[in-house]
């Protein structure tokens, strides 16, 4: 990616969700998508496990991820999709929202993953959202699909769900 500004090249750095440019000095922020997704457009070597082109770099709350600018899934690293998800609904605005039953044709999908190309496992996401994610344990990788992860986030969850009960 270059700078808007200079056309220099920008290079992203680690937990932030701009650009400084060192040629210039300007910062160049990407909008956030109708996902809350900043594509970054660099190019990963990653294909995407369900259309096959290659997915590029965004930046999810801070964090970077994979996305796949064609069905617009994400790929998420295990290792900070916890702490992802705890950061997206500490900023989700309204409440939670009523979430529709799991879909039990999701299971009949099999996805590789795109880094060793073995099968990844489809299984429904252990916690809100009544979602079914994809999951490589070998690469530390989760799939969702364009919508899972706002469908995660606005779901109601223990701690919500015990305020609706006693109306606080």
């Amino acid at each position: 990616m270059n700078c808007p500004n200079c056309g220099a090249p920008l290079h992203l750095t680690a937990d932030q969700e701009s650009f400084p440019c060192e040629y210039c000095r300007s910062v160049y922020v990407p909008e956030e998508n109708e996902d809350g997704v900043r594509v970054l457009e660099d190019r990963s070597p990653l294909p995407c496990p369900v259309c096959a082109v290659p997915l590029v770099k965004a930046a999810v709350a801070d964090q970077e991820v994979l996305y796949c600018k064609q069905c617009r899934g994400l790929l998420v690293s295990m290792h900070i999709f916890p702490g992802l998800l705890d950061e997206l609904r500490a900023r989700r605005d309204g409440h939670a929202r009523v979430q529709t039953p799991l879909d039990r044709k999701a299971f009949d999908r099999h996805l590789d993953c795109p880094q060793c190309h073995q099968g990844m496992d489809t299984h429904p996401y252990d916690g809100p959202g009544n979602v079914v994610i994809d999951s490589c344990s070998r690469c530390d990788w989760n799939w969702l699909d364009s919508g899972e992860m706002s469908r995660i986030v606005r779901a109601p969850d223990h701690h919500y769900a015990q305020e609706d009960t006693y109306g606080r």
